[in-house]
């Protein structure tokens, strides 16, 4: 069985390729850079969110689910760089070659990660591979939309409609599985500034968990998994997560009971 790899990044302003695109003096406050980024960006558009080649991933998480395991993890460890955790995720691609599996994957994350591995000068093969080296990568890669191997959630269950995308909070939720808890993608750069990594990465932890959880929805409605099929990877998702030590997790579980 081919593993899968939901994953999750979180991102805050890339204050240092800001300040060097605006030719901002050495020593200039990453708070006061990041301000004025935002303004320009509301003055532009009328929302603060920055254009995607002008964020820095500060987190990666993933769910694999390989063999007969299951595990969530971030990678890296707080004080890894923005490069280190990048190569992390494009060498598990590399060692597996795993279905991978996002929420708004293709409209966020993996562009995201394109630009950042190519400013780090990181090397991905596998990742990029469109049939040169393997001839089944020519119908079926990374980097066509179209294409299962890439499975982002979102573009698909909305048929490729911009205007019937859904929120992974909102859709987790109604099918009984936790959502969010505590933290969104809006308040990770303000956490950020406070030093609460770990809190970051606990927050992209649980929404890969959501992810996963709905892909096996998904694979449900699909008729991949059958009823017991399902079941039996819903309680491997639960004795997991439930073995865990972190005070998210129980959060997570108790909210999905409720």
């Amino acid at each position: 069985m081919t593993p899968t790899l939901v994953f999750d990044i979180e991102t805050i302003p890339d204050t240092d390729g800001i300040a060097r695109l605006n030719g901002l003096p050495a020593g200039t406050p990453a708070a006061d850079i990041a301000a004025m980024a935002f303004h320009q960006r509301r003055q532009h558009n009328g929302s603060d969110f920055l254009p995607l080649h002008l964020q820095r991933v500060c987190a990666i998480s993933c769910a694999l689910r390989e063999g007969g395991n299951f595990k969530v993890w971030t990678l890296g460890s707080p004080e890894d760089n923005e490069a280190q955790i990048i190569q992390r995720f494009f060498d598990g691609i590399e060692k597996y070659t795993p279905q991978i599996v996002s929420w708004n994957g293709g409209g966020f994350d993996l562009p995201v990660l394109h630009y950042r591995a190519m400013i780090h000068g990181i090397q991905a093969a596998r990742y990029w591979d469109l049939g040169e080296d393997d001839r089944e990568f020519k119908w079926n890669n990374y980097i066509s939309r179209y294409h299962m191997r890439h499975l982002d959630l979102m573009d698909v269950v909305a048929m490729y409609q911009p205007r019937a995308n859904a929120p992974l909070d909102e859709v987790a939720q109604l099918c009984g599985f936790p959502g969010k808890l505590g933290m969104d993608g809006s308040k990770v750069w303000d956490a950020f500034q406070r030093g609460e990594i770990e809190a970051i990465r606990n927050y992209c932890e649980t929404d890969v968990a959501n992810t996963h959880l709905v892909f096996l929805r998904f694979q449900r409605m699909r008729g991949i998994l059958n009823a017991e099929a399902y079941q039996r990877e819903i309680a491997l998702v639960r004795e997991t997560l439930a073995s865990y030590p972190g005070p998210h997790w129980q959060e997570f579980l108790a909210a999905w009971a409720a």
